[in-house]
């Protein structure tokens, strides 16, 4: 009797489908403050991986592999790490928490919410990386998005499912131009990827830029200056993925990405930590060849009908417009804004810069009686830059050349078309109203 208690007792206890699984661990071997290496573990590269015990753990992801040992970084601040530190897995590489339950929180490279408000519960599942589209599963950029900015809206204008950058040296303007634009944008979810920023500015941006309807709207993935380069990285991959699985439901979103130069920067720090061979202004191949694969995954999905209008701020590092991350990502996106110091001296704001700023898209999405006012305007802005130093000599005589006339006439017409108030939202069909009733008859 007692040994069929025991046995019967035994059998339901026991778990039929129960495999004993080993667990994986290796050994700290070197680190030398960013780069460290591990003995005795094989993972795939973008595995998090918790280093140490105790009060001296961290978390660090694996990057590569080199003479037999396991190359990771370190994800977070210092550590007080001891050799032969142990080092274990936490979990599979390369999933970002997504969908509506993130909607109006913050979180940070990792997924993590700084915003106060608990955990997140109910999100579902996507790659960092993305899922792999087709060419043919991209749809045409056809139908004009409004921004809300006049100059943008009437001279520049955005479609749904158009990559563009804002591109200017420091201090000229560009969070002031995005908060203008996310306030405004017609976009039933706006992403906002705070990649490399000062910490002030993440509060800053939360509090004056996404507010109200708009923060009820947004997610915000926030990773300051002072984060470890692969957390920036995956910061840039995580808003990214949040977005692809909000157009995944069909949705229209709106990410905006500040900025793609320190997501640069960052691929630069890790590619000379790996040993990769630096090349123009010191940025090694791996970091210029990461930024395509970032951009290409916004866009128009012909599949559901969502889309991602994508807009990247780019740093051009001493006013340099051919710095390599600026002209790499020109040549890949699908138009770009160009901010002008010179006119953020004179009070110009926006400080748009007409002449080298172009949108790719405009003649697919606009009406020809719109093409043709913009060409106007700008005809006139060029005619008048080209000659401003004869007209503020006084060498200019009046009369001489009917283009000039025009252009000098058309001048402080055009001015007040560019400049806007940081809170004053001016919608697109306004904006093309008054562009046409204007230049119209040039």
């Amino acid at each position: 009797m007692l040994n069929k208690f025991t046995d019967d007792y035994l059998d339901g206890l026991g778990c039929r489908d129960f495999a004993p699984r080993a667990r994986v661990s290796g050994r700290l071997s070197s680190y030398d403050g960013l780069l460290m290496e591990a003995v005795g573990l094989a993972l795939p590269v973008g595995t998090v991986c918790a280093i140490g015990d105790g009060a001296s753990r961290i978390e660090a992801e694996v990057i590569g592999f080199r003479g037999g040992k396991t190359l990771l970084m370190n994800l977070g601040g210092p550590a007080a790490l001891l050799p032969n530190a142990p080092v274990r897995p936490t979990g599979s590489p390369g999933e970002a928490e997504v969908g509506a339950a993130l909607l109006g929180r913050v979180v940070d490279g990792a997924g993590k919410p700084i915003d106060g408000l608990g955990p997140i519960r109910g999100a579902g599942k996507w790659p960092l990386a993305g899922k792999l589209q087709s060419p043919l599963d991209r749809g045409r950029v056809l139908q004009p998005l409004d921004v809300g900015v006049r100059a943008i809206n009437g001279l520049l204008t955005i479609g749904q499912g158009q990559r563009v950058g804002i591109m200017a040296g420091s201090g000229v303007g560009k969070s002031v131009l995005l908060g203008m634009i996310v306030r405004a944008a017609e976009a039933d979810v706006v992403v906002v990827g705070l990649i490399g920023e000062r910490s002030r500015e993440v509060a800053d941006f939360l509090e004056t830029k996404v507010f109200g309807a708009a923060r009820a709207r947004s997610v915000v993935v926030a990773v300051p200056a002072n984060h470890s380069p692969v957390l920036r990285i995956r910061g840039a991959l995580r808003a990214t993925a949040i977005a692809e699985a909000f157009r995944a439901e069909g949705k229209k979103v709106l990410l905006i990405m500040d900025s793609l130069t320190r997501v640069a920067h960052a691929g630069r720090e890790i590619g000379l930590a790996l040993g990769e061979p630096a090349s123009a202004r010191g940025y090694p191949p791996s970091a210029i060849a990461m930024l395509p694969s970032l951009i290409e995954r916004a866009g128009t999905c012909v599949s559901t009908g969502g889309s991602i209008t994508a807009i990247y701020t780019v740093l051009a590092d001493g006013d340099d417009g051919n710095d390599p991350v600026v002209d790499s990502a020109r040549s890949i996106l699908d138009g770009h804004i160009v901010l002008s110091r010179a006119l953020a001296e004179r009070g110009v704001y926006p400080a748009i810069d007409l002449g080298p700023s172009v949108s790719r898209v405009m003649t697919d999405i606009a009406a020809k009686e719109h093409v043709h006012a913009a060409r106007v305007l700008r005809r006139h802005l060029a005619t008048y830059e080209e000659n401003r130093d004869l007209v503020l000599m006084g060498a200019y005589r009046p009369g001489a050349d009917a283009e000039i006339d025009a252009a000098i006439a058309c001048h402080p017409a055009v001015m007040e078309y560019i400049r806007q108030g940081s809170d004053e939202v001016v919608t697109l069909p306004d904006a093309v109203a008054e562009l046409t009733g204007v230049f119209g008859d040039g």
